[in-house]
């Protein structure tokens, strides 16, 4: 069995990349992203993309395409901030992703989110500061990443405080940063965490 704090992918050096990378790369490293907390950067000292984008220009148009669903999960979505950002705590818990709590700690706490909160999230607990809202999307993630489905009265409650669009964007949150812990465990090197 191999070092799991090794990256297995070397970073692809943006001078080196083909067009098709480089449209990803942009994407990444100039889109919103880019523009989030300057304590955590997505490009290391040489550019290269950080964390999962780096394994996202293996294959362009998938990488694209996963690229584009989180920046749609991130940033056209009816979650508010405060909602959104604990549903992906939630999921960096449930993989023990240290990067993806890491970065997602840091735009929480642009939303209001604290430490208390974030110590609530890491044990599986709703923070004490959670709204209503927070509470059932937090209960929702928590239902699908534990069994991979909602009941009837967990639906429900999603539908009343999120409506059926923001519960159909929750599950593609859950599904798009679960990816994201995984190719960070396969390409990144990253074990699971569960500080």
């Amino acid at each position: 069995m191999s070092d799991p704090a090794i990256p297995r992918l070397p970073p692809f050096a943006p001078a080196e990349l083909d067009a098709d990378q480089r449209a990803v790369y942009d994407a990444i490293a100039g889109g919103r992203r880019a523009a989030g907390p300057q304590a955590f950067p997505l490009t290391g000292p040489d550019g290269e993309l950080r964390g999962p984008f780096n394994a996202m220009l293996l294959s362009p148009p998938v990488g694209g395409a996963l690229q584009a669903v989180g920046a749609a999960v991130r940033y056209r979505s009816v979650l508010d901030d405060r909602g959104r950002e604990l549903a992906i705590l939630a999921v960096a818990a449930h993989w023990g992703s240290a990067f993806e709590r890491a970065a997602h700690e840091a735009v929480g706490r642009t939303a209001g989110l604290t430490d208390e909160d974030f110590a609530a999230v890491r044990t599986g607990t709703v923070p004490p500061s959670a709204s209503t809202a927070e509470a059932v999307i937090l209960r929702v993630v928590g239902a699908l990443l534990a069994a991979g489905e909602v009941d009837d009265t967990a639906y429900a409650d999603a539908v009343g405080v999120v409506g059926e669009r923001g519960l159909f964007e929750l599950t593609t949150l859950v599904g798009y940063y679960s990816t994201l812990a995984l190719q960070l465990r396969v390409f990144a090197g990253e074990a699971g965490d569960s500080r």
